[in-house]
Formats: C-alpha cells, sequence, structure tokens
C-alpha cells in the first residue's frame, strides 16, 4: 500500500485529490494539510511513501517544504497550476521526484505515483522544454552582432564597428537566423527579448 500526504490550501481540491487517491486499490490517503507547516508535520508523523503538495499555499510554500523534507525517505510530488522555470528549477535542487500541473488528466496521478514509486522520475512535459529550451544557442560574437542589429545598425556600420568584413557580418546573420530557427532579423530580435537574452 502506498501510503500518502497531500498538501492543497484550496479545501474543495484537498477533498477531490484525497476521494480520487483513495479509490485506488494500492494507495491510502494518510493526511491531508492545508499548507507547508502542516505538511511538514503529518510528515514527520506519518513518514508516508509520497508528499503531493501545491506551491503557493499560506504559511510555508510546497517549495519551501520541500527544501525542507529533503532527505527524508519520502517522495515529494509537486501538483500545481503554474508551470514557471523558476519554481521548477527550484524543485528539481529540493529533490523532488514529480512535478505535475493541476491541468493534467486525474487518471494521470494515480500512475505517476506509481512510477514515482517505482524510482522514475515524473516533469510536465512543458517545463522541461522551458528549462532545457530555455538556454541561449548563440556564442558572444553572435550576440554582439544581433544586439548590434537591434540598435538600428546596417550591415556596414555592424562591420565597421566590429572590425570585420560585411561578408563576415552576413555570415553572422545567417548562423544566428538559423540557429534562432526565425526569418528575418525582426522575428530574431523578437525572440531574444522575450527569453530575456540581452543584456
Amino acid at each position: 500500500m502506498i501510503t500518502i500526504v497531500i498538501a492543497e490550501d484550496q479545501k474543495l481540491l484537498l477533498g477531490a485529490f484525497g476521494s480520487l487517491l483513495t479509490l485506488e486499490d494500492d494507495m491510502e490517503v494518510v493526511g491531508k494539510a492545508s499548507n507547508g507547516e502542516e505538511a511538514i508535520a503529518l510528515v514527520r508523523k506519518y513518514q508516508p511513501d509520497v508528499c503531493i503538495m501545491d506551491i503557493e499555499m499560506p504559511g510555508k510554500s510546497g517549495l519551501d517544504a520541500a527544501e525542507e523534507l529533503k532527505g527524508l525517505n519520502c517522495k515529494i510530488i509537486i501538483l500545481t497550476t503554474f508551470a514557471r522555470a523558476g519554481y521548477f528549477q527550484r524543485a528539481l535542487k529540493a529533490g523532488v521526484s514529480g512535478y505535475l500541473l493541476k491541468d493534467s488528466p486525474s487518471e494521470e496521478l494515480a500512475s505517476s505515483i506509481r512510477s514515482i514509486m517505482a524510482g522514475r522520475r515524473i516533469y510536465a512535459p512543458e517545463l522541461i522544454e522551458d528549462v532545457y529550451g530555455g538556454l541561449n544557442p548563440l556564442t558572444d560574437r553572435e550576440k554582439e552582432v544581433l544586439e548590434l542589429v537591434a540598435d538600428g545598425k546596417n550591415t556596414k556600420e555592424i562591420a565597421d564597428e566590429l572590425d570585420i568584413k560585411t561578408g563576415t557580418v552576413r555570415n553572422y546573420i545567417s548562423t544566428i537566423l538559423d540557429k534562432l530557427e526565425v526569418k528575418n532579423r525582426i522575428e530574431a530580435i523578437t525572440q531574444f527579448k522575450e527569453k530575456g537574452w540581452f543584456k
């Protein structure tokens, strides 16, 4: 039997998750918490196999609680509406076994718990794309060229400023468009701004 503690500050959701998991033959909800403090106390008291936690809760957040429970023999699963890369990176550092989004189908929760108990880690695919797709693919020189393009400089002005040939500038721009998978300079600048890659 997989023993579970659930921490969720919305009572309706807390009840719903509890009922859903209790319907599973191999799962038992041993405690329900409405904030991070209660979650920590229940995990220490019942020593469950799994603790499912929301992130934004009053007092201690789910991430605070996960950091405090790190190293205990309890697998932490974050279940949240927030697909934020920053939260996900913090959760990874806290050693969570799963990071799932609340809009996933309910049957996925039980199967994810079983997979996690079997030693796997389960993370919402959207987050992995955000975090690992979030690395700037350009070299420092390519970034420098794109910044000058964004400043409104033409090919000749960029060549003069960087002391390179105009053909080299054109090669850099072509490489930048390929790497960013965009059609033109405006799309490249827009993508760079959206990702927060400009200095």
